[in-house]
């Protein structure tokens, strides 16, 4: 007997029409993949981390009868080569990966659907190139401000004091006062038993902190873990390679188009104060605030409301 889907408040489970892989600004080639709809509406999935990576579950936010669904892992992440690559990766190389893999497509216009760091991405993507966004649905939203960067690193475990004290307890006492550098210097160390075991415990913790009701943390190899705070940790070192209140600032760009946020109440990664800051800024967007729900796009309200998010969107096109 089968058991029940647990994600079944999304749309079944589907399979790609195609997959391939597009060679950007050497070294990188990106993994993409396109399901649904051929002649639907065109949505570009922008995952989080950066580093996370995609699953098939990401394509599941989307009706398949009405969207045509474009999923790819950025430099560095998933299925992209070379794994957990630093070199060349920022967010304006990012933004241009979008643009080849649109113009690759043939894509004219997209919905971009983004969380986390997904919706610095997404829009960052957008205030660069509007003419090519239908719309945005944005989750957890993340700008990259001094302040969230520092809340990731010494504010969570104000919430989760015991994820917090194994982050900082792996590190020895005297470099605890600046864990990002830290953790840079083992994370891009070229010995696996030391970058693979910082990854892992920066997962942990990441992991430990994303849902109302946490879940055990991942205890394997750290491989998966890899690119995920390798690339995470860099773009911090970076200051998600903006500027200071870039993407509030530069809303005008994107001001006319319709944009949906969803955001976790509880959300103890991506505090909900950027997502309500977003909102005030980017006059007639939608804030969804999900009343029972911390910032994994798997929380049961949380992906309620993003399917509700694609739906309206899609019958908003007609």
């Amino acid at each position: 007997m089968n058991s029940p889907d647990p994600l079944a408040d999304l749309y079944p489970p589907i399979e790609p029409r195609h997959t391939g892989r597009l060679r950007v600004r050497p070294p990188h080639v990106i993994h993409w993949e396109e399901s649904g709809n051929p002649d639907g509406i065109a949505v570009i999935f922008v995952h989080g981390g950066p580093g996370a990576g995609t699953a098939p579950f990401c394509r599941r936010y989307f009706d398949p009868e009405r969207y045509r669904v474009i999923i790819f892992d950025q430099r560095g992440a998933g299925r992209s080569r070379p794994f957990a690559e630093i070199a060349d990766n920022t967010t304006q190389e990012l933004v241009a990966d979008m643009e080849r893999l649109r113009a690759h497509l043939e894509v004219e216009r997209w919905l971009v659907f983004g969380g986390s760091w997904g919706s610095t991405l997404a829009l960052a993507y957008g205030q660069t190139h509007p003419e090519r966004c239908l719309g945005f649905i944005l989750r957890g939203v993340f700008l990259f401000r001094g302040f969230e960067v520092d809340w990731f690193l010494n504010g969570m475990g104000r919430f989760f004091p015991e994820a917090a004290s194994a982050f900082l307890d792996f590190l020895p006492e005297d470099e605890r006062a600046d864990p990002l550098a830290a953790y840079y210097r083992r994370l891009t160390h070229a010995d696996p038993s030391i970058h693979l075991a910082a990854a892992r415990v920066w997962s942990n913790y990441e992991d430990a902190c994303a849902r109302l009701r946490p879940r055990p943390g991942d205890e394997g190899d750290g491989r998966s873990a890899l690119a995920l705070a390798r690339l995470e940790c860099h773009y911090m070192r970076h200051g998600g390679f903006l500027r200071e209140g870039q993407l509030l600032a530069g809303i005008d760009r994107v001001r006319d188009l319709p944009c949906t946020i969803v955001q976790g109440r509880y959300d103890v990664v991506c505090p909900p104060v950027s997502a309500w800051e977003l909102h005030r800024v980017w006059t007639g967007s939608k804030l969804v605030m999900v009343p029972d729900a911390g910032h994994s796009a798997l929380e049961p309200g949380v992906r309620v409301a993003l399917v509700q998010a694609t739906r309206r969107f899609a019958e908003s096109q007609g």
